[in-house]
């Protein structure tokens, strides 16, 4: 999922030494009962060898959220809640595997030092050695008494922005603020095009942390193209997996502000986004001129050209580094079997139109020519104001200035 906010266009006031102050926390009143019900009868309705009763159940689940507010999920409820968030998400494409999720449950971590443990873990078991697997790890949720623990990054793999004197940005630009932060919490990066920001971690009883990412934790990919030798002269690459970090699970009821999440990418999220997007590495001017492409008129379609060399070169690179990745033509096909499972089972699919369909050659897709329900259906991942803005280190309050001016 990748934002399209012009972010490197606006310009941050001097920086400070101060660090960020932890973020302030309304607590809810208690968990949605309606809600959790209704889940524990999905769940039980869907998987019927439970070891107790629906009405057992529902018992204890009214009865805990009357004496806490609260209540906590079985270990097979939050399984299938989190798979159930993973169908449910309607600006996914790649949802005809949900069922095979990895869940990792880490709701016993507290310290930022345990979080951070879990997450590498993450890292590398998400991974695989490339051959890439769908996992989730769900931390302690908010609930009356406390907060849940907040990863302030977006994805637990970004690459840095650092501004230069003359205005332009050495690596993504979509990330020169929170680079600005982190640095004045003491990172100091290499200061080159692709490297790895630290994670920002906070629990209920700490500010902000830095943790830095082990080496052997990012498997990254040089790309090259098949037919071009000079492509690889450019020194570009892309780290293999996408754990997106900052988005709210809600299960029954109840919200898990840490539940990183990721499966393997799809070529162009990668060549029409990250490497593309005006504000991110903004490479289709490069790559046009070293194909030797006419840039004076539109006309010549040189961005579309460029646009499918990159995303040539980027699928070609992953499938000889033998590193999980799809390319669109298929991953729109595998969707709408998806869709007919589903349709099968009597369950409505979500769908979002602009995020499904492909951002390049959405016409000849089939995802392309037909229409969506997009209801909000439950479980399901939620992106809040505040955690946008922290993965962005902006302030998470509607100040719009760095998270440090809260």
């Amino acid at each position: 999922m990748n934002s399209s906010d012009t972010l490197a266009a606006r310009l941050a006031p001097a920086p400070d030494t101060r660090p960020p102050l932890h973020v302030p926390y309304a607590p809810p009143s208690q968990a949605d009962l309606t809600e959790a019900l209704d889940f524990v009868r999905q769940h039980h309705r869907e998987h019927l060898d439970q070891p107790v009763s629906l009405h057992t159940r529902l018992r204890e689940v009214q009865r805990q959220i009357g004496e806490t507010g609260t209540y906590r999920h079985t270990a097979d409820e939050l399984t299938f809640g989190a798979r159930v968030a993973w169908r449910n998400s309607s600006r996914c494409i790649g949802r005809l595997y949900w069922n095979s999720l990895q869940v990792l449950d880490r709701r016993e971590a507290t310290t930022p030092e345990e979080v951070h443990e879990h997450l590498i873990s993450h890292l590398r078991r998400g991974t695989n050695g490339g051959r890439i697997r769908p996992t989730i790890s769900i931390f302690a949720p908010d609930t009356p008494d406390r907060p849940g623990p907040r990863v302030w990054n977006d994805q637990l793999i970004r690459y840095a922005g650092y501004r230069q004197p003359d205005g332009s940005v050495v690596g993504d630009a979509a990330y020169t603020d929170f680079t600005d932060m982190v640095q004045r919490m003491g990172w100091n990066g290499p200061g080159g095009p692709f490297d790895v920001l630290p994670l920002v971690i906070a629990t209920h009883d700490t500010k902000p942390q830095l943790f830095g990412l082990p080496t052997d934790a990012v498997l990254e990919v040089p790309l090259r193209h098949p037919d071009h030798a000079w492509f690889a002269e450019l020194g570009l690459r892309w780290h293999a997996l996408p754990a997106i970090s900052n988005m709210r699970l809600r299960i029954g009821g109840i919200d898990y502000p840490l539940a990183p999440f990721n499966g393997w990418y799809m070529g162009t999220e990668i060549g029409a986004r990250n490497l593309v997007d005006e504000d991110r590495y903004n490479l289709l001017p490069l790559i046009a001129t070293r194909l030797g492409l006419d840039t004076s008129d539109e006309t010549t379609l040189w961005r579309d050209r460029s646009l499918v060399e990159l995303n040539v070169a980027v699928l070609h690179s992953f499938t000889e580094a033998e590193v999980r990745i799809s390319d669109h033509h298929t991953e729109s096909r595998r969707f709408l079997t998806h869709l007919e499972k589903e349709e099968r089972a009597g369950r409505t699919v979500p769908a979002d139109w602009t995020w499904i369909v492909p951002p390049v050659s959405g016409g000849i897709t089939p995802v392309f020519h037909r229409y969506y329900d997009e209801a909000d259906q439950r479980p399901n991942f939620y992106l809040d104001d505040d955690a946008r803005a922290r993965g962005r280190g902006r302030c998470p309050y509607g100040h719009g200035g760095p998270a440090d001016d809260v």
